[in-house]
């Protein structure tokens, strides 16, 4: 892939990262199910502990691997445990943001705020 075509990619990346928020009907139905919402937060909590034990261990130990051997670990599939561990770092991130998103609602709930798409509708 060429430079301009990379820095188009990258460019249109951040566009749908910020341009594409959790669908308001997923958060009203959240909102209006305070029960399912905790059973969620505590699956994805559980998820991001489980998903980031000993993460930056393995991680740290993977690179020490490469700077102590050099090259000849690619073929050991000490590039391809890396790779596993850079998503697993990404899909711990995920699970966190699932975790932080059912508090935020669960703590607007509870304050007695209104979720965005009833927000919208009475202005």
């Amino acid at each position: 892939m060429s430079r301009t075509k990379w820095s188009l990619h990258l460019a249109g990346l951040h566009q749908r990262i910020t341009a594409a928020p959790i669908p308001r009907r997923w958060i009203t139905f959240l909102f209006r199910h305070p029960k399912l919402t905790f059973l969620l937060m505590g699956a994805f909590f559980l998820l991001f502990g489980f998903s980031s034990v000993n993460l930056f261990v393995v991680l740290k130990a993977n690179i020490d691997l490469f700077v102590q051997y050099g090259a000849m670990v690619i073929d050991d599939g000490a590039l391809q445990q890396f790779i596993e561990i850079i998503g697993s770092c990404y899909l711990s991130m995920v699970f966190y943001l699932c975790f932080k998103l059912c508090e935020r609602i669960l703590t607007e709930r509870l304050i007695g705020k209104p979720p965005i798409a009833e927000k919208e509708a009475r202005s």
